[in-house]
């Protein structure tokens, strides 16, 4: 059985940015028709947490994932970086996947704990309370995505594809 899998990205948020690392990755996933999987596309998101989060929990109710694959830029990082935690105020929230067994097999993720105090953070902490508030049985990472370019591109869509695969493929993590 297919796994459904919703993946999210982000708009532009300063004017002197050409696109967001993060879209630019999901629209080279959406050119790949070798995923087996069914996978949902909310690109472009509201770089607003309120707007973003309430678009992802609407395609959340409308599609039942069984994953949720939220994605950001993150220019200052250099590799992909799955993030274990959201914060809100005292409030910690940590994602129900393991994300040791996730990243096996991958070149250069990082798994982090800093997810940075900007929209990212307030989507991924939004979305894992809403999972846990309704006790849905889908589960969220954060994915931050460095700046791509020609050098590190194929790079980092394998490592992604190999998220979405890992995912897809295992009921334990």
């Amino acid at each position: 059985m297919k796994k459904r899998i919703l993946l999210t990205s982000f708009d532009t948020w300063l004017k002197d940015q050409q696109s967001n690392s993060s879209d630019d990755l999901l629209l080279e996933v959406s050119k790949l028709e070798l995923l087996p999987h069914h996978l949902t596309f909310l690109r472009q998101l509201p770089v607003d947490v309120q707007l973003a989060s309430t678009q992802v929990m609407e395609k959340i109710k409308a599609i039942q994932p069984d994953y949720i694959i939220c994605c950001g830029m993150a220019a200052s990082r250099t590799q992909l970086s799955v993030e274990a935690v959201a914060s809100c105020k005292e409030m910690v929230l940590q994602t129900e996947v393991d994300l040791e067994k996730l990243v096996t097999g991958a070149v250069a993720i990082q798994i982090s704990h800093d997810c940075g105090k900007f929209v990212c953070e307030g989507l991924y902490y939004s979305v894992l309370d809403y999972l846990s508030q309704n006790q849905l049985t889908a589960r969220c990472i954060f994915v931050h995505v460095p700046v791509l370019n020609q050098e590190n591109l194929m790079g980092i869509l394998a490592d992604f594809v190999l998220i979405i695969n890992n995912l897809a493929l295992s009921s334990s993590c």
